[in-house]
């Protein structure tokens, strides 16, 4: 993949810091493991402060452990809020997250250098932002931080969240000193750039995705209740295996997705099975279903279609199915003026470019209820992201880089105030 963005000197810089970030947690197979709030994430979240304290930005942590780098060119005046999430799943890619994060840092960089030098001050101030937790995968939900941040969930709910070890959000930001009392700037608008996590654009040769809606989602926790028995000595119709009916509903969840190929995709991403003995019939399993499509009448179809199948799964497995609604959103579209402010960009870029959707959830698609928002793609190799062999060529990052920071610039000239 080719574009005509040339790599200077600052590209190098750039790019070794983003190989300097994925030491912190890297994994034995090229990946990293930091998920929210452990030691890796603490120690990547102190190396991200000095780095923006060295270029005059001044960091805060708000209640919810977001990580805000501010610079402060017009005093009193709302900020535009630029980057992503550092957390990672467990044996996770490098670039998820943490390449918006690090693209915001230097992006804002060359716009202090080019202010400094004599350029037009801003009408807006800067904030980049390492949104907490993300991801999700240590303390659920996920998208945690922007969700706070955003006013859709409270901020003692989302402290009193409880890992599988029974750790707090509250205990785990107190202990890598990352709950700070801040309450996070005064937004403005907002930018996030991120990998795909698909082949679309590498498949067409793009360099720039243009991000105009997400899919809808639908998120479950169901809890299948059976009981304990010897696995081997139990009569099988006397068995209530809730491992059995936790079985039933991941494969009614893919059946739905073949019913609809191409336009929903399901997932159970996650299993707690109890007693967890080799020789124990499960009493209980927790399990996390989603459904996501973009056609929201597709969507009501199919989750009345899992739920129909509830009742039959309880009879045959003898079990009784418990469930808690996670978590949804709705198919919302991104800002049109800011989809058309990014495709103007591109084209005095000369980066090749389209408009698509977002198949996963992202912090930007909580900022874009709050204030216009602008939500970037790069290209994914092969499509591969939640795993070690994720990977964007470094042509593509720095592409990206150079994307975001005339994006933010002229967000920050008050390009979209009209």
């Amino acid at each position: 993949m080719t574009t005509t963005t040339s790599f200077t000197a600052r590209d190098a810089v750039f790019v070794q810091d983003f190989h300097t970030m994925s030491e912190f947690g890297a994994t034995e197979n090229g990946g990293v493991d930091r998920q929210a709030a452990t030691i890796p994430d603490g120690e990547q979240r102190r190396w991200l402060t000095a780095l923006l304290e060295e270029r005059g930005f001044t960091v805060k942590f708000d209640r919810a452990g977001n990580q805000w780098g501010l610079y402060e060119a017009v005093p009193g005046a709302p900020f535009v809020v630029v980057g992503s999430h550092m957390d990672s799943q467990p044996t996770a890619g490098r670039y998820d997250g943490a390449y918006g994060v690090l693209a915001a840092a230097h992006a804002a960089f060359r716009l202090v250098e080019r202010w400094k030098a004599g350029d037009p001050a801003p009408r807006f101030n800067l904030a980049v932002v390492n949104w907490f937790n993300e991801e999700g995968s240590r303390f659920k939900p996920s998208m945690m931080g922007s969700s706070v941040y955003t006013g859709k969930l409270d901020l003692n709910e989302a402290l009193n969240t409880r890992d599988a070890a029974g750790v707090t959000v509250r205990d785990a930001l107190d202990a890598i000193g990352c709950r700070g009392s801040f309450e996070g700037p005064q937004a403005a608008y907002c930018a996030e750039i991120h990998i795909e996590q698909g082949r679309s654009m590498e498949r067409e040769g793009i360099t720039i995705g243009l991000v105009s809606s997400n899919w809808a989602a639908n998120k479950y926790e169901f809890v299948v209740h059976g009981e304990q028995a010897h696995t081997g000595s139990t009569v099988i119709e006397d068995r209530k295996d809730a491992l059995l009916g936790a079985s039933m509903l991941v494969v009614a969840a893919r059946e739905l997705a073949d019913r609809f190929p191409g336009v929903l995709h399901t997932s159970v991403g996650q299993l707690n099975v109890y007693p967890n003995s080799p020789v124990v019939v499960p009493s209980r399993v927790n399990l996390l279903l989603d459904l996501r499509s973009a056609d929201e009448s597709v969507l009501v179809e199919a989750d009345a279609l899992l739920h129909a199948r509830i009742a039959g799964i309880e009879r045959a497995a003898n079990v009784t199915v418990e469930q808690h609604h996670s978590h949804s959103w709705a198919v919302t579209p991104y800002q049109p003026e800011g989809v058309e402010l990014a495709a103007k960009v591109a084209a005095d870029l000369g980066l090749s470019n389209k408009e698509v959707m977002t198949l996963a959830g992202h912090d930007s698609t909580n900022m874009k209820d709050l204030v216009p928002t602008v939500m970037l793609f790069v290209p994914s190799v092969d499509g591969i992201s939640h795993n070690e062999h994720e990977y964007t060529k470094d042509e593509d990052i720095v592409a990206g880089l150079a994307m975001l920071t005339e994006v933010v610039g002229r967000l920050c000239d008050g390009a979209l105030e009209e």
